[in-house]
């Protein structure tokens, strides 16, 4: 493997199995404040929404290419990528689990969390490293 990169496959079972997945897959990439929101009973768009704030365009683009190439090797193609081209934030639709990803400027304006407050927030200490 000299050279090569290790390739990593992550399970892709349940939504909530994906959702931890990728909230991994950012943490490993050293995504900044990950949320996970259970929104099934507010919406019918998602089951998930993976929240994260990436401290640059290259890193916000890094965590997206990540989180993509990752899924991608599990055998789980994107369905849509929005906002790619901007890089200060970009969603990723997993159907059941959406992933935002933003810089810090644009999280505090879209304020997901707050626009789903009456969503459940996962535990997800036990999953990631910070």
């Amino acid at each position: 493997m000299d050279g090569e990169k290790e390739k990593i496959i992550y399970p892709v079972g349940t939504p909530r199995e994906l959702a931890e997945s990728i909230v991994k897959i950012l943490d490993k990439k050293f995504a900044r404040d990950i949320k996970l929101l259970y929104v099934e009973e507010k919406t019918i768009i998602a089951d998930y929404f993976v929240i994260c704030t990436g401290g640059s365009v290259t890193q916000i683009k890094t965590l997206a290419d990540e989180v993509e190439e990752r899924l991608l090797d599990s055998g789980l193609p994107v369905r849509h990528i929005d906002g790619f081209l901007g890089g200060t934030w970009i969603a990723l639709d997993y159907g059941f689990v959406i992933v935002h990803i933003f810089n810090p400027e644009k999280r505090d304006f879209y304020r997901l969390e707050k626009l789903w407050d009456d969503a459940e927030e996962i535990d997800i200490s036990g999953i990631i490293t910070a």
